[in-house]
């Protein structure tokens, strides 16, 4: 058995309970009218907003109520949140959730927003030292701990391009997806059990495959980034889905296959639509 078919059985084993009804809290929430300050906000700031067909926006506009309903927002490094951040993050997030049974990222309580990349400490260890004095630069970070941590600058330089394959809002909250069920490991939570081995098979030969590209200094639709372990492909894999779908149904038609099959939408017909980006 194959380490991506060895976490979807665990996977499976964890879906049990994934559907639950919404509630009358969520259903007021999501009929609350749609102040136009923040459609305009939406129609500025992200680029996948202004390609949705009529229906989904409606959607997303009632998943964005009910998320800045239930997720609180702190700047960090003197960064002042307003409506352009707190719209801008949760436009792109719920895109995530449309046509989707969604639980509102159950394991995420706070978003917290740096004006640009910050800086962290990185601890290692080599045999029995511990470096705590080292530091990385980073963009974003979906933590354990019920925490997301993003960089104003880049959610807001990632949604306006929506053809690059790069959006740390979607990559960051793909994460959050994957780790519903416990486990980070690039198998979310399934629709049902008996998807799990195909996902497995499908997402460990893509996976390989970029892997295999990665080492020969190769380059291809989707990140070179994803081949750093399974949870970092599938959270790529969402980026290139969303930005990039005609390509990525062209090269990786499977792969594609079951992330439209996952989110239930399919953001290749998206370039029907009528507005102009």
């Amino acid at each position: 058995m194959s380490l991506w078919a060895a976490l979807a059985v665990t996977a499976a084993a964890s879906a049990i309970g994934y559907y639950h009804s919404a509630g009358p809290r969520r259903r007021r929430l999501r009929a609350r009218p749609f102040p136009p300050e923040w459609e305009a906000i939406l129609m500025r700031n992200v680029a996948l907003y202004r390609k949705l067909p009529q229906n989904l926006r409606a959607q997303l506009r009632g998943h964005i109520q009910v998320f800045l309903g239930e997720k609180d927002f702190e700047g960090c490094g003197g960064l002042v949140i307003n409506d352009e951040i707190r719209l801008t993050i949760a436009g792109q997030a719920c895109i995530l959730l449309l046509n989707r049974p969604c639980r509102y990222f159950p394991g995420l309580n706070a978003i917290l927003v740096y004006p640009r990349a910050y800086i962290q400490r990185a601890r290692r260890q080599e045999g029995y030292i511990h470096f705590e004095d080292e530091r990385q630069i980073n963009l974003g970070e979906s933590w354990s701990n019920g925490t997301l941590v993003l960089s104003w600058n880049d959610v807001a330089n990632t949604a306006h391009d929506v053809r690059d394959g790069h959006n740390l809002v979607l990559h960051e909250f793909a994460h959050q997806l994957d780790t519903e069920d416990g486990v980070g490991d690039g198998v979310p939570l399934l629709e049902q059990q008996s998807k799990y081995f195909h996902w497995a098979e499908v997402l460990n030969r893509e996976y390989q495959a970029l892997v295999n590209l990665t080492r020969k200094h190769q380059k291809d639709v989707i990140q070179a980034y994803g081949a750093t372990n399974p949870a970092e492909f599938f959270a790529v894999a969402t980026e290139a889905f969303f930005e990039r779908p005609v390509l990525l149904h062209r090269k990786h038609a499977e792969l594609y296959q079951e992330l439209r099959d996952f989110y239930q939408v399919d953001p290749e017909t998206w370039n029907e639509a009528r507005e102009q980006l």
